[in-house]
């Protein structure tokens, strides 16, 4: 019975996220009657998803985050799909397939979306054989915070959300995208899975949404091809520096000379064969963050977009979620004069701002730096003999988006948002963004490779509309080399990644396009569909191999992240013939801390306090939804908080507790005091004090003691 439970919550789960998708579609084909079944299908899982996202947050406002908001939500969300259905009985229809297309699309997406899978699998903490929770590289630090949002918002209920590592604290994040996963954690499901299905939810949105919108950009599925894997995949020249080293260090000669160098340069100690240039490769890539997309000592701070920016940043996945769609919409309404979509635009924007505040100002800036463009175009077209009354028209349209997206947006801005980033730090000048080792031209090219490279030739070759919509963009990357909006700098990339993203598609066009061109035969037509006669074979086959050549040079460097990425966790591979399944993740929670967080699950009301170590794997706040006095600066100090005296309070009630104790525990509402290896370890601790005390509970690695 026990085996039946997650499975019967599991199964509950995907059809509470179902019902949203479904009624999600049926909303996209009243909307959106003209679209092809894909289109549709990405923008109703994005109306399903704005629903999840903020359907059960409104009702918790009303009535805190329990089961029967998250009931509340399912029955709106269901009657949003069936009155669109009602209503569109006559004029919404299901968009048609377009199997060229479609088949393209498949063949780009499915492989991606598999690595996102198979990388959120072994990185969401996997139990592994000895009862410990482990994870992979890039979620063994943000993944721990996430889960204690996630666990805390559905056992106290309290919304908005307060900090369970910092009591009394009003949350200071983006926390729509952790309570999404609350939902789940409400209905039943467990942690792992909670965490686990609105974000493969949302990693297929992000897949399908950047896709789509290069398809819709260029009119080419060949290009957006390409520009979605240089997206997801594409990097700069940093696999060279790997290639380097393995030539330099080829002359090493014994064991004890490779183990002293990988110790040394890549934190990994074992015995390796050093004649094996394989096992070489391997151990290259074990490091920690030592990537060719993301090794600090080496300038290469472009890092992999799934690996290190959708796997392990809910925030990001959710908001690139809606913000790819909205960019869609954003180019239609502008250059297609499709002014309906500017209405939805405004809405989906309006749902951003706590759910990724980044994304809402990349679209912002965007549609600012858009708007500005237009009008320019307008006043200078008539000294070309150009008359564009539908121009104007279309650009008044643009103020009724802005006015729809701050009906939405303003409570979220001024209540949440703005409130975190005037606690300082957020905001400041900084030249440069986190380049530190190399000059301004030479960071880009290394860290971006052909990508950067070929962005001017491929603006100046793109056709004029193309242009203006790529112009819109650029002030993203301006003002990111001059300013950062957070306190840690690094952190800018969710914005640069934006920008990135359309330097992937101009430069892919170019790619395919210059590709297309040299393999007819006259080198002259691009019409796309039009006959051409082909080109002598071999032109054909050099013009294949010139493509192949580019596409690996720009991708290797992502291969070989996401490669080091999936052997981080607990995964299976090949010994010979046999799969082995080999648990090398990374330790976030030892089985006595599991086991301590099971009983205190069971044992302890939900608003209980309960002092333990300030470390970021936090057991008790992942685990249990509890508050504890005070968690991880590395958390706190990012956004915004101050936290230093009760970080110092923990410290002193372990180390001097018949001073302060009493009244600390007082002033903080402790009622449980956890010591473990974790406390252990960081304080010089005061047994005498704490053995009088009553333990209601011990493994022997760990005990839980009860505040009188």
């Amino acid at each position: 019975m026990a085996g039946l439970y997650p499975l019967l919550m599991g199964t509950l789960s995907v059809l509470y996220i179902s019902a949203f998708a479904v009624s999600g579609f049926f909303i996209s084909r009243l909307v959106f009657p003209k679209d092809r079944f894909a289109k549709q299908l990405l923008f109703g899982m994005t109306a399903g998803l704005v629903m999840l996202l903020w359907l059960p947050a409104l009702f918790a406002f009303i009535m805190d985050f329990t089961l029967a908001a998250q009931l509340i939500s399912l029955a709106a969300a269901l009657a949003a799909g069936v009155l669109c259905l009602v209503l569109g009985r006559k004029r919404a229809r299901t968009g048609g397939f377009d199997k060229k297309k479609d088949i393209w699309l498949i063949l780009t997406a499915l492989p991606l979306v598999i690595v996102g899978l198979l990388l959120m699998n072994n990185h969401f903490i996997r139990t592994a054989s000895d009862g410990s929770l482990h994870v992979g590289q890039c979620t063994y630090g943000d993944l721990c915070m996430h889960l204690g949002f996630i666990t805390s918002i559905s056992v106290q209920k309290s919304f908005p959300p307060m900090y369970s590592i910092l009591p009394d604290t009003l949350l200071g994040y983006p926390f729509l995208c952790d309570s999404v996963s609350s939902t789940f954690y409400t209905l039943g499901a467990s942690l792992r899975f909670a965490a686990l299905l609105p974000a493969l939810y949302a990693y297929i949105m992000v897949v399908l949404g950047v896709y789509l919108f290069f398809e819709d950009w260029f009119g080419r599925s060949s290009s957006a091809c390409l520009a979605t894997a240089f997206f997801f995949i594409g990097g700069g020249f940093g696999f060279a520096y790997f290639f380097d080293n393995a030539k330099t260090y080829a002359s090493l000669t014994t064991p004890e000379a490779w183990e002293n160098w990988l110790s040394e340069v890549y934190g990994v100690n074992a015995n390796i064969n050093y004649a094996s240039a394989l096992d070489m490769g391997r151990r290259l890539l074990d490091g920690w963050y030592k990537t060719p997309t993301n090794y600090v000592d080496l300038g290469l701070r472009w890092v992999n977009t799934i690996a290190d920016m959708l796997i392990p940043q809910r925030a990001t996945l959710f908001g690139w979620a809606l913000l790819f769609p909205a960019l869609q919409m954003l180019r239609r309404a502008a250059f297609d004069r499709e002014k309906r979509l500017f209405i939805c635009l405004g809405v989906l924007a309006g749902a951003m701002p706590l759910v990724h505040t980044h994304s809402f100002f990349a679209l912002g800036i965007i549609s600012a730096a858009l708007i500005w463009i237009l009008f320019i175009k307008q006043i200078c077209m008539p000294s070309c003999g150009i008359k564009d009354k539908g121009g104007w028209r279309n650009l008044a349209w643009f103020l009724l988006f802005g006015a729809v997206t701050m009906l939405f947006a303003s409570p979220q801005l001024f209540l949440f948002t703005f409130k975190q980033s005037s606690a300082g730090g957020f905001v400041k000048f900084h030249l440069n963004w986190c380049n530190e080792s190399d000059s301004w031209l030479w960071f880009y090219i290394k860290n971006m490779g052909l990508i950067f490279i070929l962005m001017l030739p491929a603006f100046l070759a793109a056709k004029k509309e193309h242009k203006l919509f790529f112009a819109s963009v650029l002030p993203i990357w301006l003002i990111c080399e001059f300013v950062v909006f957070q306190p840690n700098n690094y952190d800018n990339n969710k914005l640069l990644f934006v920008w990135f993203a359309f330097t992937c598609g101009l430069t892919a066009d170019l790619i395919i396009r210059a590709w297309a061109r040299l393999r007819r035969a006259d080198a002259v037509q691009e019409e796309i569909g039009q006959e051409n006669k082909k080109a002598p074979l071999g032109r054909r086959l050099a013009c294949d191999l010139v493509l192949a050549v580019i596409i690996a040079a720009a991708t290797l460097s992502g291969v070989m992240t996401i490669a080091r990425e999936y052997v981080s966790g607990d995964h299976w591979e090949l010994e010979g013939l046999k799969p082995v399944y080999k648990e090398t993740g990374y330790q976030t929670v030892s089985p006595e801390l599991v086991e301590a967080a099971d009983w205190i699950k069971q044992n302890t009301a939900p608003d209980d306090i309960i002092l333990t170590a300030t470390n970021h794997n936090n057991a008790v706040a992942m685990l249990t939804g509890r508050s504890i006095v005070c968690g991880s600066p590395v958390f706190l100090f990012f956004h915004g908080v101050d936290f230093t005296e009760r970080y110092y309070r923990v410290q002193q009630m372990y180390e001097d507790p018949y001073s302060c104790f009493d009244d600390c525990a007082k002033e903080y509402g402790v009622d449980y005091v956890l010591i473990s290896v974790w406390e252990m370890g960081s304080y010089n601790i005061d047994y005498n004090f704490f053995n009088q005390m009553e333990t209601v509970w011990s493994n022997g690695a760990a005990r839980i003691l009860k505040v009188n």
